[in-house]
């Protein structure tokens, strides 16, 4: 079952001492970095963990599944994490 993000925040404060707001800070400043540089530069890499990209996915064709019917599928914006090998490794 994946950590919830009070479980996370709860974990980083007794390993840095640090308390649970503070940290809480930390995590909501990184996000809008994160988001930031994703926003400017189309990509932001997280060493150690991976690459995280902007994507343009094209309009297609695809299939309604419960009846078959050809569908237009428009064309978005994506944001696409490729995991660092270091962490594949890891895990794997």
């Amino acid at each position: 079952m994946p950590l919830t993000k009070s479980q996370i925040l709860n974990d980083l404060a007794e390993k840095t001492a640090l308390k649970k707001k503070d940290v809480a800070n930390v995590f909501a400043v990184y996000n809008e970095l994160v988001a930031k540089v994703l926003k400017k530069e189309k990509k932001f890499k997280l060493d150690g963990i991976g690459i995280l990209r902007i994507r343009q996915s094209k309009a297609r064709m695809g299939r309604n599944p419960a009846t078959g019917e050809p569908i237009k599928i428009k064309a978005k914006t994506r944001v696409r994490c490729t995991v660092a090998k270091a962490l594949k490794d890891k895990v794997l």
